[in-house]
C-alpha cells in the first residue's frame, strides 16, 4: 500500500489497485477457508463514485482517468440474473479516504463517520426496496481505511420506524431516526498495512477488518460449513500434538522447553541458544570423529580447529590415512532433530544438501581445482552401544545418524579477508573474477547454477607451489543450488541478482550479476546496509541506470569495467554467459600476456562412477 499523496493521480491509482487487492485476498481466504475450497466465489469488488452513483471496476475508472471520484470500494454480491450490479447488492462498504487520520492521530474525523453512515443508510434503505435481496438483517459493516491503518463500524436500524410519510421535512426525520433508533459501533483505528505496504495479517487492525467481512459473508450468503470454533479446535489440537511430540518424544530438543503450569515463563535468548547447543555435536582440537561412508566404509578424521568465527558446525581436519591433507568437515543435525529455524535450515542446506549437489557433480564428471571436492559423506559412529532399529534410523544417543560432509580444500573466507586486509587491488580483483567464472563454467555443464555467491561463500586458498605462493578463490556452500526450476536461491539483499529479489528464480546470468556486485565490493565500493528487497531493488536500479558499478571498476581496471557492462546487457534476459570468452580474456591478463595465457585447464571427463569415487574419495550419499 503505497503512502497517500494528494499531488500525485499515479500514487492514487496505486493505492486503489492495493486496496482492491487487499479485499479480493480477504474474500479468497475466507470464503475458502470457511465455505468453499473450490468453484466461483459469490462476490466481487467494486467501486462508486457518490451515493447512489453506478458501480465500476478500479481498472476502468483509473482508464476514463476518474480515480479521483472514487470514494470507496464495495464488496458485491454477484447476480446471475443482473448484469450490472446495485445497491442492493452490496455485502460490505469500505470507505477509503486519505485524511481518515485527524491531526494524525488515531482517530476518525466526524466528517469521516458522517459520510460513512450516509453509505451505511443508503445501502440499508436499498436493500429495504429491493425486491431479489434475500438479506434479512437490518445492519451494515463498513471499513473505513486509509493507506496506513483502518477502523470498522457497525450500523443498523429499524427502518420501519422511519416515519416519512407524517413528516414535511424528510431530513429532520431521519435525523431524528438516527438519534432514535439508530445502533452504532465504531472500533479503535489501528494499524492494517506496515512500512513496506503489506498487510499486517497477525494485527488487531486487520483481523477486525477480517472478522466483520466475515460476519458480512455469512448474512448473504449463509452460515459457514466451518465456524470459527471449529478452526480454532483444529489449531489447539495441532498445537497440543505439536507440544506432546516436542516435551515427551524429544524433550530434549524442544525449542522452548514446556512447563506444566499456567503461567508465562521467561527465557533467556542467551540460555536457549545453549540449550539448543547441548545436544549438538561439539568438537574440540584432537578429537576423532569415525565416519561410516557408504561407498569407502569407515574412515577417521582427527579435528584440527573450528571455522567461521566458533560454528559448531564447520571445522578444519585431517584424515588419519592422509595426515598431510587439511580438510573442511560439515557437521550436520539427523533430520528428526531440526526444528523449522533459520539457523537449523541452514545447516540443512550446508551439509545434506551440499553432498547432493557435489556429488551430482562429481557422477556427471565434472571435475575443477576451483570447485570443493567430495572427500567422504555419511554419518557419525557414536561411542557406546547404538540401539537404532535399521540403517537410516537413529538411538537416544545425541550423535546417532548425523550427517557429515568433509571436503576439500581449506581456505579462508572472502569476508575475513577483506575485513582483516581491506580492498582488493586490480590483480587481485582479476582473479577473484577469473576463478569464480571458472568454477560456474564447470557447474554450467551440469546445468547447476551457484545461488548463493556472496563474500561468505567464497574462501581464499593460498598453496606452495616451489618458491612463491599460488593464490586461488573457491565458491563453497553449494548447497542452495539450483538444479531444476522449482528450486529456488537463496536472497542476499547485497548479492543477489535482480531477477532472484524480484521473482525468486535465477536467471542465466544471475550468478555472473552476484559476481558484479562482489567485484564492487572487494574494490572498496560503497554497498548500504538494505532493509528490504523493495530498497535493494531500487538500489540496483540506480547504480545500473547511472552505471555507478561501471565507473567504480572502470577506475580499478577496464577489463572489470567491460565484463560489468557485458553482465548488465544480460541481467534478466534468457541469454546465457559466454564463459569462454572471458575466461580467455581474464587469464591472459592474469598471467600477463597472451603468450603465456592459456584456456583455464578444466577436466570434463565422463568417467565411470566407481572411477570418480576412487579418484576423489566422494561417497554416494
Amino acid at each position: 500500500m503505497p503512502v497517500f499523496s494528494d499531488d500525485c493521480d499515479d500514487l492514487l491509482e496505486d493505492q486503489y489497485l492495493a486496496a482492491e487487492d487487499f479485499l479480493h485476498a480477504v474474500i479468497i481466504g475466507l470464503w475458502r477457508t470457511f465455505w468453499h475450497r473450490s468453484g466461483p466465489l459469490p462476490i466481487c469488488v467494486s467501486c462508486p463514485s457518490y451515493v447512489g452513483s453506478k458501480f465500476c471496476s478500479v481498472e476502468k475508472a483509473i482508464s476514463r482517468s476518474r480515480a479521483r471520484e472514487l470514494r470507496g470500494l464495495a464488496l458485491m454480491s454477484k447476480s446471475e440474473n443482473e448484469l450490472k450490479t446495485k445497491w442492493d447488492q452490496v455485502v460490505e462498504f469500505a470507505l477509503f479516504k486519505p485524511e481518515t487520520l485527524l491531526d494524525n492521530v488515531f482517530k476518525v474525523s466526524a466528517g469521516t463517520i458522517c459520510e460513512a453512515l450516509l453509505y451505511g443508510f443508503h445501502i440499508l434503505v436499498s436493500r429495504s426496496l429491493s425486491k431479489i435481496s434475500s438479506v434479512n438483517s437490518d445492519s451494515v459493516f463498513l471499513l473505513i481505511l486509509d493507506s496506513k491503518c483502518g477502523a470498522v463500524m457497525k450500523f443498523g436500524g429499524d427502518l420501519g420506524k422511519l416515519d416519512l410519510l407524517n413528516s414535511s421535512n424528510p431530513y429532520l426525520s431521519v435525523a431524528e431516526w438516527f438519534k432514535t433508533h439508530a445502533e452504532i459501533s465504531l472500533t479503535r483505528v489501528e494499524p492494517i498495512w506496515n512500512r513496506l505496504g503489506n498487510a499486517n495479517w497477525g494485527d488487531i487492525g486487520t483481523l477486525q477488518v477480517l472478522l466483520a467481512t466475515f460476519y458480512s459473508i455469512a448474512q448473504w450468503n449463509g452460515p459457514p460449513r466451518k465456524s470459527v470454533a471449529s478452526l480454532i479446535s483444529d489449531h489447539s489440537l495441532r498445537l497440543q500434538k505439536r507440544r506432546a511430540e516436542c516435551c515427551i518424544v524429544e524433550a530434549e530438543n524442544a525449542l522452548v522447553p514446556y512447563q506444566g503450569g499456567t503461567e508465562i515463563v521467561e527465557y533467556d535468548p542467551d540460555e536457549l541458544s545453549s540449550e539448543k547447543r547441548a545436544w549438538r555435536l561439539k568438537l574440540k582440537h584432537n578429537d576423532i570423529l569415525i565416519l561410516d561412508d557408504p561407498q569407502q566404509g569407515q574412515k577417521s578424521f582427527q579435528i584440527h580447529e573450528s571455522l567461521v568465527g566458533g560454528n559448531y558446525y564447520l571445522y578444519s581436519a585431517v584424515c588419519l590415512d592422509h595426515p598431510s591433507q587439511l580438510l573442511t568437515l560439515y557437521v550436520g543435525s539427523h533430520p528428526s532433530r531440526l526444528e523449522p529455524s533459520w539457523e537449523d535450515m541452514s545447516l540443512w542446506y550446508q551439509v545434506q544438501r551440499q553432498t547432493k549437489v557435489l556429488n551430482i557433480l562429481r557422477n556427471q564428471g565434472i571435475l575443477s581445482k576451483y570447485l570443493p571436492e567430495i572427500i567422504a559423506s555419511g554419518r557419525i559412529l557414536h561411542s557406546g552401544p547404538c540401539t537404532k532399529e535399521s540403517p537410516g534410523g537413529r538411538c537416544d544417543h545425541p550423535w546417532c545418524g548425523a550427517p557429515i560432509l568433509v571436503t576439500s580444500p581449506v581456505g579462508e573466507l572472502l569476508s575475513s579477508v577483506i575485513a582483516n586486509e581491506g580492498s582488493f587491488s586490480a590483480e587481485e580483483a582479476i582473479r577473484l573474477c577469473r576463478d569464480c567464472l571458472a568454477a560456474l563454467r564447470s557447474a554450467a555443464m551440469a546445468n547447476v547454477q551457484h545461488g548463493d555467491i556472496c563474500p561468505e561463500n567464497i574462501i581464499r586458498v593460498i598453496e606452495r607451489q616451489g618458491t612463491r605462493n599460488q593464490v586461488m578463490f573457491i565458491p563453497v556452500s553449494w548447497g542452495r543450488a539450483v538444479l531444476e526450476d522449482r528450486d529456488s536461491p537463496a536472497i542476499n539483499l547485497q548479492f543477489s541478482s535482480s531477477h532472484a529479489l524480484q521473482h525468486g528464480k535465477l536467471c542465466p546470468s544471475s550468478d555472473a550479476e552476484s559476481i558484479v556486485y562482489l567485484l564492487y565490493f572487494i574494490c572498496g565500493g560503497t554497498m548500504q546496509q538494505q532493509d528490504s528487497i523493495e530498497s535493494a531493488l531500487q538500489w540496483r536500479e540506480r547504480s545500473w541506470e547511472k552505471r555507478v558499478i561501471q565507473q567504480y571498476l572502470g577506475e580499478v581496471s577496464a577489463l572489470l569495467k567491460a565484463f560489468a557492462d557485458y553482465v548488465d546487457s544480460l541481467c534478466g534476459t534468457p541469454y546465457p554467459v559466454d564463459y569462454d570468452i572471458w575466461l580467455k580474456r581474464l587469464n591472459k591478463a592474469v598471467e600477463g600476456s597472451a603468450d603465456k595465457g592459456k584456456m583455464i585447464e578444466e577436466v570434463a571427463i565422463t568417467l565411470r562412477l566407481e572411477d570418480a569415487a576412487e579418484s576423489s574419495g566422494a561417497s554416494g550419499s
